[in-house]
């Protein structure tokens, strides 16, 4: 009898045991998935939601640009309709010429490719600028607040044009690209550069629908000290084209702007260039 006792009771504590375990394992079950903090008081916290959880940290975004490649073509992609695929002759043109393209000013019209292919295309662009005269000179005209800007530069620092006043300096035609690029090459050399085996003549002359002075944004002048170039990079002007010592080109933005958007500083003969990272 005794032992008869001895297993029933043994029994029972067995069943009381297993529904003790399934009832806590319910209760965990219906847990929300938060750690709760006592620290996390602060109604506006970002990392705080209702009644001081705080949720489960999310997974790091990786598409978040890190390097000045990455930075630079995605500062400009609102600009592009397409970013050029590596080797082709757009590609070296944007690597040559696209600091430009990282211009965050609404105001700035940029084109919609880094090459304008004849003279109705450009036109068709240019017809659609704002233009204002650089005070001083004969016909020299620039997108309104690239011109804004530098005749205020040219109001505190003697800063000429490299002519002293033409339109050359400046907003230029289709046609007057082409004229300067056969003054220094030729269609064999237009031919290399496409091919990747010549881009020295880059520094000089831009090939034909590819000047930034189309887009009425460059502007060539004749700097001679460096309280002239600070004024000038004070007011969104840089150099933008390396061993180009003349040519200034409109960006709009400060230098650690520049730095921010994927532009490289290269410094080369005491000159301070801003160089797109490709």
């Amino acid at each position: 009898m005794r032992l008869i006792i001895k297993k029933a009771i043994y029994i029972f504590i067995s069943i009381l045991v297993i529904c003790i375990v399934v009832a806590i394992t319910r209760i965990n079950l219906h847990q929300p998935n938060v750690q709760t903090s006592n620290a996390c008081n602060t109604v506006n916290s970002p990392s705080c939601v209702p009644n001081g959880s705080v949720p489960i940290s999310p997974t790091p975004n990786f598409n978040i640009p890190q390097t000045d490649k990455e930075r630079f073509l995605s500062a400009i992609a609102s600009h592009l309709s397409n970013i050029p695929q590596p080797g082709s002759y757009e590609y070296i043109l944007l690597k040559a010429y696209g600091a430009v393209f990282i211009n965050q000013l609404t105001t700035v019209k940029l084109p919609s490719n880094v090459l304008l292919n004849n003279e109705q295309e450009t036109q068709t662009f240019q017809n659609n600028l704002t233009m204002v005269k650089i005070e001083g000179t004969n016909d020299c005209y620039l997108q309104a607040i690239a011109a804004t800007a530098l005749n205020q530069a040219r109001s505190q620092q003697n800063i000429p044009l490299k002519s002293g006043y033409g339109s050359g300096d400046c907003t230029r035609t289709f046609a007057t690209n082409l004229r300067f690029w056969h003054k220094y090459a030729n269609q064999h050399t237009l031919d290399k550069v496409k091919q990747g085996q010549e881009t020295a003549i880059l520094s000089t002359v831009a090939p034909p629908g590819a000047s930034q002075h189309l887009w009425g944004l460059a502007i060539d002048l004749r700097i001679s000290n460096q309280q002239q170039r600070k004024t000038l990079n004070e007011y969104g002007w840089f150099q933008t084209v390396v061993n180009d010592v003349p040519h200034w080109t409109y960006l709009g933005l400060t230098e650690s702007d520049l730095v921010n958007l994927g532009l490289v500083n290269k410094v080369e003969k005491g000159i301070s260039y801003w160089v797109t990272p490709l």
